[in-house]
């Protein structure tokens, strides 16, 4: 090891608020382990529009201590140059997860703020409800969501209008996410930081009024047995307490996944979408004879579900389907309104707008474009993100998302039909649209944009026989996007394929989008294209 890197350790070391990573780099730096050290100082964890999120560790290429530290004292020198003033923090179960909202706290109320922090571990949605409830400037949520059990996270929102954007109590989006990063990078020590442990535990007054508020979507619920997985995560509690409060039947739980636990010891992924993270849920929806099967991510703030098809047998619905769900059961009770949904998700909430009628808009990929539309109706994105109620939190809400679905399937119920009639429904209007997404995980992050450079240089004349018909530079846009890091293809028919890099993990996605007059045709053409997608992907 050289002696300039040697003393970069070790300032670090001298500035670490946490004696236990201290002391692990310590250890590495007096065993000349340089493999381990040059991982934990790769640079300083970046900070963009999802906040910060990354593997527990020490070092400023991890989350810990020292990096929330820096984020926080950042995040207090970007707000005094604004005028803001009050920030309220809320944590998920994660490991670490306390830690982080202590040293952000003290930092904050150090720095002069008025800091409420909530009560325990609570949902995402929970925050950003609070953020806007408390009327407060700036909201931290310390998650990851549904990463791995070794990563941790930190989502910023803005309350009001800052930086001429009206956030309205939601995530930051660029350029902020860019002037935070600057002010992160300002903060060399924090030693001199100055702190304080004078700041509001609040009580329980606010989880009561989202509750309220929350459950109110529910206007005339049933009977239906709905089997619930909080995926080891935080939602249990709250999920239970608005079904309860607006008068559904008590929720059967998957009793091994409904306490939260950072290790997350049933799946492999703390995800619903992931093969086998759901499966756990399907047994006891067989055991019970469920009707429906609803699972949030660790935060709750996305939602998923699974239905029977007309052999009796469980699937889970696709996120568009759901999507769908939603939007047509929104569109058929509101006169006037907008939806809005990302590029990647399916074209048919446009035609459901459309055809009803109602506004529709299309953003950029991520829920804090969609929460920056003004009187948003209905929106979401294909990853299992819903917004059924924009007043009460301008985020994906995946516990308001629950209690719609329900009400959804309960009013279908009473009527003798289910929510795979009310998705015939739409495909029998609009076509049959199937869409799938590929993910290929990179641990070389580089190898993902010489790819995408590949695509936009030398892009394919035809895809497994199809041939391209346009592509779309998405960094270049012609309409009104700003502009993203991706591309999208048209091939021959309207097939749509969209590929781009996951904003919050190191994977390439690809997003495909199928119209076809029934579902065996769609499923002929996806078939036909999953392993060309796959190879195009992988090339290097």
């Amino acid at each position: 090891m050289d002696q300039l890197f040697i003393d970069e350790v070790e300032q670090w070391i001298g500035d670490d608020p946490d004696p236990k990573s201290a002391a692990q780099l310590q250890l590495w730096l007096d065993a000349h382990d340089e493999t381990n050290l040059r991982k934990s100082f790769s640079g300083f964890l970046q900070f963009g529009t999802a906040g910060l999120r990354g593997p527990l560790g020490p070092g400023p290429s991890c989350m810990n201590r020292a990096v929330v530290g820096r984020t926080a004292a950042g995040l207090v020198n970007y707000m005094k140059k604004r005028g803001l003033t009050s920030v309220v923090i809320g944590r998920d179960a994660r490991h670490g997860s306390e830690d982080f909202t202590a040293e952000s706290a003290q930092i904050f109320a150090g720095a002069g703020m008025k800091v409420f922090v909530l009560p325990r571990p609570l949902p995402t949605p929970v925050l950003a409800f609070a953020t806007k409830e408390l009327g407060c400037d700036v909201g931290i949520m310390v998650t990851a969501s549904h990463n791995p059990a070794l990563d941790n996270g930190y989502k910023v929102y803005l309350g009001g209008r800052v930086d001429g954007i009206n956030y309205n109590a939601s995530q930051i989006v660029n350029p902020t996410d860019a002037s935070i990063a600057q002010e992160i990078a300002h903060i060399v020590s924090l030693k001199t930081v100055p702190r304080s442990d004078v700041w509001e535990i609040l009580d329980e007054e606010v989880i009561e009024k989202y509750i309220h508020r929350t459950a109110r979507l529910a206007r005339n619920p049933g009977d239906l047995k709905i089997v619930y997985t909080a995926m080891h995560g935080v939602g249990t509690e709250t999920v239970q307490r608005v079904f309860h409060s607006s008068g559904f039947a008590s929720l059967i739980l998957v009793d091994s996944q409904a306490k939260p636990d950072p290790d997350f010891p049933t799946v492999a992924f703390p995800n619903p979408e992931e093969p086998g993270a759901i499966d756990l849920a399907l047994e006891t929806a067989r055991a019970f004879d469920a009707d429906l099967v609803i699972a949030n991510d660790p935060d709750a703030d996305r939602c998923a579900a699974a239905i029977k098809d007309s052999q009796g047998q469980w699937r889970m619905l696709r996120g568009d389907e759901l999507g769908v769900i939603f939007g047509e059961s929104i569109a058929r009770t509101v006169s006037n309104g907008t939806f809005a949904n990302s590029i990647v998700s399916s074209s048919a909430l446009k035609k459901i707008a459309e055809h009803y009628s109602l506004e529709f808009k299309e953003t950029l990929t991520g829920f804090k474009w969609l929460a920056k539309i003004e009187n948003l109706t209905f929106g979401y994105e294909e990853a299992i993100g819903y917004c059924v109620d924009s007043p009460t939190v301008n985020d994906k809400d995946g516990i308001s998302a629950a209690l719609y679905l329900a009400q959804i399937a309960s009013n279908l119920a009473s009527d003798g039909q289910t929510l795979q009639d009310l998705l015939d429904d739409v495909w029998k209007r609009h076509g049959f649209h199937a869409t799938e997404q590929i993910s290929i995980r990179f641990t070389d992050l580089s190898k993902m944009e010489v790819i995408l450079n590949d695509l936009r240089t030398n892009p394919p004349s035809e895809i497994s026989g199809l041939r391209v018909e346009s592509i779309d530079d998405l960094s270049k846009p012609v309409n009104e996007l700003p502009p993203t890091d991706g591309i999208r293809i048209w091939l021959t028919g309207g097939i749509r394929v969209i590929i781009r890099p996951s904003g919050t993990e190191p994977k390439m996605k690809c997003y495909i989008e199928v119209i076809a007059a029934d579902q065996n045709e769609a499923n002929s053409k996806l078939e036909l294209l999953r392993e060309p997608l796959k190879a195009l992907l992988s090339r290097n």
